[in-house]
């Protein structure tokens, strides 16, 4: 096509209206091209140059206007070619739609056609489905009689058989989908519940497997082989997975849990023990039979003799902790139990025995007993033992004090002293709970050993209290004791024998200091002997120093030898006391350093030395008092006021006792001789005032 031509079709441009922008520009232009002109003209010497300002300024405006038409020349061809391709693409378009108009019409018409075959198709898709049926006829004739056949198999538990019958069943229902369209017949409808009784008969072998293995393998290697070809064969579309080997695994684990942790009933209180100890042969033996028979049968990849430990293992954490959820334990039962489940279940008895392979070993397990669980069965033993214990050494110290009462003496041992099994025997009850609680751990035999001293320490208060009764009642008439001295000896023998063996209870390793409470206890059940002592004494000399001191008292013979064949016959039973017990009780031991005081202080010849004689005094025994010492002085009858004084003076500037004087207590057990109320004044010695009185 020749320029001229695409000239006559491409149409013509009107020009249209002028542009807002343009005027304004151009007003813009003048008004710089004035400012320009007024700057450049403003002196009379550039106007000369006016005519070459004119003739440049025009060849720039017409350079400009070249190249503006130049400009606009291009841009309106560039239209021209657009607005003549439009409308080449508007003719494309228009035949473009005639034809999809044809086309819609024709398939319009192809639709109708299709319609009146559809009846043919559906004829055709019978006939097929017809046909297939008709080869498959005979096996589908014999469906029936092989499912039939199939439930006796599974009955009969021939586990191999069955399922080949029910796989070539099931390959005849595929078979059909395809042909019929996915429609499965109703002869089929049966199959897969004969499937599920199957699984239910294969379970049922693999949770007997410790029995089948014993009794007939050959059943239970069938029922694991059938699991297994199941599980890794590929089931059609749309059919769920069977996964028999999870069954078969799952069976094994709840078999052997019935087997032996089925039973909800938990033992009986006493029971546990023998509960225990058939586990302890059990456990082993089953572990035995699974290395032995089970785990041929099953293929390696089922790991039956460490199946069979954790799940012996897990079964049995879940009983013993239902166990300690329920009642509490008794003791006897709650120490069964930790010695059973810290020493024999891991030991070479059991889960331990070298007779096992490593795939029996659940150490690495969670133990049987949490933490928890051992500091309740420990704190429940620790109780209970406790109130055993608290009687027993009830019963002992009854029996004991029953005794005292007698018409009879104590008993006596070989060598003569007072002899009891009272200390052997609390001594042997508690040493006994100590070395028990040893069996189960260090921290059980701490708890009984702290819970052992703190019963002993309440024994010997309970046997203080009871000695304290005892000398009440004799001594108020309410129960006469024929032989209460020597049941006061028979004690010291007792403490004497608890503190020479209570060694015993001292642990490895312990702080020297544990036994110090009962050492302390049993220093003071003594010094509460020897006071009772010390008061029968006195209750038994205390009629023939009624008139003590005085001087008729001193020269009076009689009254002397009644006081020493009363003593003696009050100390004739003092060699039945064991040492070092019987040296508080000897005679050199208080008596002789006192009477010998006494002795200087009455025959001295020189009363200035009284004073020294006095402070020795008081040196030695503390608790002597002014009127100890006024009387004392007053038996002299040797004495002026002056001399009296200035003694009991000295005794006031005594040095301060020495530390083992210090303990020694006499003469506050002693009364001092009545004065007269009247010569006492309100403050002070009365033996003073009495003197200054004078």
């Amino acid at each position: 096509m020749d320029s001229a031509a695409k000239d006559e079709m491409q149409p013509a441009l009107s020009p249209g209206p002028e542009w807002p922008e343009q005027e304004r520009a151009e007003q813009l232009a003048r008004g710089a091209a004035l400012k320009w002109a007024s700057g450049i003209f403003y002196r009379p010497e550039q106007l000369a140059r006016l005519g070459q300002y004119r003739s440049r300024e025009v060849q720039r405006t017409c350079s400009l206007e070249s190249r503006l038409k130049s400009v606009m020349q291009s841009y309106l061809e560039g239209v021209q070619t657009g607005v003549w391709q439009l409308a080449q693409a508007i003719e494309v378009v228009q035949g473009t739609r005639e034809a999809l108009s044809q086309a819609r019409g024709l398939l319009q018409g192809m639709s109708q056609a299709l319609q009146t075959l559809e009846p043919l198709r559906e004829r055709v898709a019978q006939h097929k489905q017809l046909q297939a049926l008709s080869h498959l006829l005979p096996r589908l004739r014999a469906v029936p009689a092989a499912v039939s056949h199939t439930q006796t198999l599974i009955d009969g538990q021939q586990f191999l058989e069955a399922y080949v019958s029910l796989r070539e069943l099931e390959q005849l229902r595929e078979d059909t989908w395809a042909p019929l369209g996915g429609l499965e017949l109703p002869v089929f409808q049966g199959l897969d519940l004969l499937f599920e009784a199957l699984g239910q008969a294969v379970e049922a072998a693999a949770g007997a497997a410790g029995k089948l293995a014993r009794e007939d393998p050959a059943l239970l290697v069938a029922a694991v082989r059938v699991a297994e070809v199941e599980t890794g064969r590929t089931t059609p579309l749309g059919q769920v997975p069977r996964d028999w080997r999870q069954r078969c695994l799952r069976a094994l684990q709840e078999g052997l849990e019935q087997a032996h942790f089925g039973s909800p009933l938990l033992p009986a209180p006493g029971a546990l023990p023998g509960w225990l100890e058939a586990l302890r042969v059990a456990l082993p033996v089953e572990l035995a039979t699974a290395e032995a028979l089970v785990a041929p049968c099953c293929p390696p990849q089922y790991n039956v003799v460490q199946l069979w430990a954790h799940t012996l293992h897990s079964g049995l954490r879940r009983s013993l902790q239902n166990l300690l959820a329920g009642p509490e334990l008794e003791a006897a039962d709650a120490f069964a139990l930790l010695h059973w489940a810290l020493h024999v279940y891991l030991g070479q008895e059991m889960m331990g025995s070298l007779e096992l392979g490593p795939e029996a070993d659940v150490s690495q397990l969670e133990p049987l007993l949490t933490l928890e669980n051992i500091e309740q069965l420990e704190a429940t033993f620790v109780a209970n033992i406790q109130a055993s214990v608290s009687q027993w050494l009830q019963n002992a110290l009854d029996g004991e004090v029953a005794e005292w009462g007698r018409e009879h003496g104590p008993n006596t041992d070989p060598s003569g002293s007072y002899y009891s099994p009272m200390p052997a025997i609390v001594l042997q009850i508690l040493e006994e709970n100590i070395r028990v609680a040893s069996l189960v751990s260090e921290s059980l035999q701490q708890r009984v050993h702290g819970m052992a001293l703190s019963e002993l320490g309440t024994f010997l208060r309970s046997f203080s209290d009871a000695l304290i009764r005892f000398s009440r009642d004799h001594f108020r008439g309410k129960s006469m004791a024929p032989h209460y001295v020597p049941y006061l000896l028979a004690a010291l023998n007792h403490k004497s024998a608890l503190s020479s063996s209570v060694s015993v209870l001292q642990l490895d390793g312990a702080p020297s200091g544990a036994l110090a409470p009962v050492e302390a206890a049993l220093d003071e059940l003594q010094r509460r002997i020897y006071r009772l002592v010390l008061e029968a004494l006195q209750a038994e000399l205390q009629p023939l120093f009624a008139d003590l001191p005085s001087r008729q008292w001193l020269s009076s013979p009689e009254l002397l030898q009644s006081v020493c064949e009363r003593t003696g016959r009050f100390c004739r039973d003092f060699w039945r006391v064991r040492n070092p017990t019987v040296q508080g009780l000897e005679e050199n031991a208080h008596c002789a350093p006192v009477l010998l005081a006494l002795r200087e202080l009455l025959n001295l010849r020189d009363p200035a030395l009284l004073g020294l004689e006095v402070a020795g005094l008081r040196q030695q025994f503390p608790d002597v008092s002014e009127d100890h010492v006024s009387a004392l002085l007053g038996l002299r009858g040797d004495l002026s006021r002056e001399q009296h004084l200035a003694a009991l003076s000295s005794l006031q500037a005594a040095l301060p006792p020495s530390p083992r004087a210090s303990r020694r207590v006499l003469f506050s057990l002693v009364p001092a001789p009545a004065l007269a109320p009247a010569s006492c004044l309100p403050s002070g010695s009365c033996a003073r005032a009495l003197l200054l009185a004078e």
